[in-house]
C-alpha cells in the first residue's frame, strides 16, 4: 500500500520494478468507455451474489449531516464502505424523498451511488445508477390503493396542507400538518377511507410530515420485500444494518434478524417507539454518535466489518494489509491527495519518492481533456500544489470503486473520482490497472495507466486545476 506516513529511506524504493503498459497483455485502449457499464454489470453481480453486508440507510439527519457543513462524518463513511465493502457488499438508500428531491440532495453532499435505492417513503425501489423501478413491487402496490379517492377525503380536512408537487407520487399523498392536531387527524383519516374500500397507512414524521401510503408500503415493507427477494433466490446478504433517525425509519428496526442502529441524533419520535417496541432487542443501539459517524459506529460495536475509516488514519502507514486489495489503494492514493493539496501532510522529499515508487517509470495518465501524460510528469505538477488548498473547503471522494483481476499480477480498477473545492464539484469517470508484479503487499500494488473522462453529471469542466 502507500506509505505516506512514515519515513522510509528512498533506496528501499530501487526494487520497485513494473512492465511499461505498452507490453501488458491487457493494454487499455479505451478503457473508460467501458466505466458505465462495467460498473452496472458489477452491480447486478452483486445483487446475484451473497453480500457480506447490506447497509439499509435513511438519508437526511441519518446518513447526512446537515449541520456538518464539511460533510466530515459521510466522508469518513464513504473511505470506509468504498475501501472495504463496496466490492463485495450492498449500500441501499432509503429515504422519503421523492425522486426529485433525492437527486437535489446528491447534487448538494458527496453521497456515494447505492445499489438501490428506496424512495418517496417506501413506495419507489430501484436499482443502479440508471434508477431501474422494480416492476413486481408497483404491483403490490397497486392492491387496494386508489390516489384519486385519497385526494377526496384530505381535501375535506382543512388541517392538512399539502407538500410539493414533486413529493406527490404515485403510491404516496404527502402533507403538512401541525404535531397536536396529528393524531386525531389520523384516526379521522384512516376511519373514511377504509369506508371508501382502501387499505392504507398513514405515517407521521419529523413533527410535521404526513404520508399518506398504501398498507403494504412503507421503509420497512420495501426492505422485507428485498430480503424476500434475496432469500428465494439464495443471495440473503450475510449481515444487515438498518440506520435510522426519524419515526418513518420505525418499520426498518421490525425486520426481524436485521441489526439496527439509531443515531444519537434520533428524533423523540423514534426513540419513544423503541422503548415501546424493542428495548429489549439486543440488536438495536442508540449510537452516541451523530449520523454516518453513529454508523461506522455501529458497524463496529455489532463487529459486521472493518470500521475504521481510512480518513481515521493520521499515519497511512499504520494498516497492515494481508494482501493487495486495489479499492483500498485507490482511496488511500486520492486520500494523500487531498492531504496534500490541503498542506495536512508534510511536505517532504520522501513522500515524492514513495509516490514515484508506486507509479510505473513509462505509465501514462490519459487527463479528462484527453491530453496524455506521464505519471511521473504528474506527480512533479502536484509537487507545485503543495497547500493551494490550505484552509480551504476542498474535498476529494472516491465512488463505485470496483476491480477485477486481469492475471495473477494485475488489476482493472473503474470509479468515480470527485473533487469539492468551495461551491463547485468537478468529477470524472476513472479506470486504472495496478499491477503487483515484483512488489511486496507492503509496497502496495504499482500503477500502470489511469484514463479519465469527464462525467456527464459534473457540468463543464476546464480540468485546470485538475491532477490525477
Amino acid at each position: 500500500m502507500l506509505r505516506f506516513g512514515t519515513v522510509i529511506p528512498i533506496s528501499s524504493y530501487s526494487s520497485i520494478t513494473c512492465s511499461c503498459i505498452n507490453n501488458h497483455p491487457h493494454h487499455p485502449t479505451s478503457l473508460s468507455t467501458s466505466v458505465s457499464e462495467a460498473s452496472l454489470k458489477a452491480t447486478m453481480n452483486r445483487l446475484a451474489g451473497v453480500a457480506r453486508l447490506m447497509i439499509v440507510s435513511d438519508l437526511d439527519h441519518t446518513m447526512v449531516d446537515h449541520h456538518d457543513l464539511d460533510n466530515l462524518a459521510l466522508l469518513r463513511f464513504n473511505a470506509l464502505w468504498e475501501s472495504n465493502y463496496r466490492n463485495n457488499s450492498l449500500l441501499v438508500f432509503s429515504t422519503g424523498r421523492s425522486p426529485t428531491l433525492y437527486k437535489e440532495l446528491r447534487k448538494e453532499k458527496p453521497l456515494l451511488v447505492p445499489d438501490i435505492t428506496i424512495m418517496s417513503v417506501g413506495t419507489e425501489i430501484t436499482y443502479g445508477n440508471s434508477m431501474i423501478p422494480d416492476d413486481g413491487w408497483i404491483e403490490i402496490l397497486n392492491q387496494k390503493w386508489n390516489r384519486n379517492v385519497v385526494s377526496e377525503e384530505t381535501k375535506k380536512i382543512s388541517e392538512l396542507t399539502l407538500q410539493s408537487e414533486t413529493e406527490q407520487r404515485p403510491h404516496k399523498v404527502s402533507f403538512y400538518i401541525q404535531k397536536d392536531k396529528a393524531e386525531d387527524i389520523m384516526k379521522v383519516l384512516s376511519t373514511r377511507l377504509e369506508e371508501r374500500g382502501l387499505d392504507v397507512k398513514i405515517i407521521y414524521s419529523g413533527g410535521m410530515d404526513l404520508d399518506i401510503l398504501p398498507q403494504g408500503a412503507g421503509k420497512g415493507q420495501a426492505l422485507a420485500y428485498l430480503l424476500k427477494k434475496f432469500k428465494a433466490e439464495g443471495n440473503l446478504p450475510h449481515s444487515t444494518l438498518v440506520c435510522g433517525d426519524s419515526g418513518n425509519d420505525a418499520e426498518l428496526f421490525s425486520i426481524p434478524d436485521v441489526h439496527g442502529v439509531m443515531v444519537s441524533n434520533a428524533q423523540e419520535e423514534l426513540l419513544q417507539w423503541h422503548v415501546a417496541n424493542a428495548k429489549d432487542n439486543p440488536k438495536i443501539i442508540h449510537a452516541t454518535e451523530r449520523c454516518a459517524a453513529g454508523i461506522i459506529q455501529a458497524i463496529g460495536y455489532f463487529n459486521l466489518g472493518p470500521s475504521k475509516s481510512p480518513r481515521d488514519v493520521t499515519d497511512l502507514s499504520d494498516s497492515k494489509m494481508e494482501k493487495f486489495d486495489p479499492a483500498y489503494e485507490v482511496v488511500k492514493f486520492y486520500l494523500f491527495y487531498e492531504r496534500w493539496r490541503r498542506a495536512e501532510v508534510e511536505n517532504s522529499e520522501l513522500y515524492f519518492a514513495n509516490l514515484k515508487a508506486v507509479c510505473c517509470p513509462s505509465g501514462i495518465l490519459v487527463h479528462p481533456s484527453g491530453i496524455e501524460q506521464s505519471l511521473h510528469d504528474c506527480i512533479n505538477s502536484l509537487r507545485q500544489c503543495y497547500g493551494d488548498k490550505q484552509g480551504k473547503q476542498f474535498w476529494v471522494w472516491v465512488d463505485q470503486v470496483l476491480f477485477s483481476q486481469l492475471g495473477s499480477d494485475s488489476w482493472l480498477v473503474n470509479f468515480k473520482k470527485w473533487e469539492q473545492s468551495g461551491e463547485e464539484r468537478k468529477g470524472c469517470l476513472t479506470t486504472a490497472v495496478l499491477s503487483s508484479k515484483d512488489v511486496t503487499v507492503a509496497k502496495g500494488l504499482t500503477w500502470l495507466h489511469v484514463h479519465q473522462t469527464w462525467l456527464n453529471e459534473a457540468g463543464s469542466s476546464n480540468g485546470i486545476s485538475w491532477l490525477f
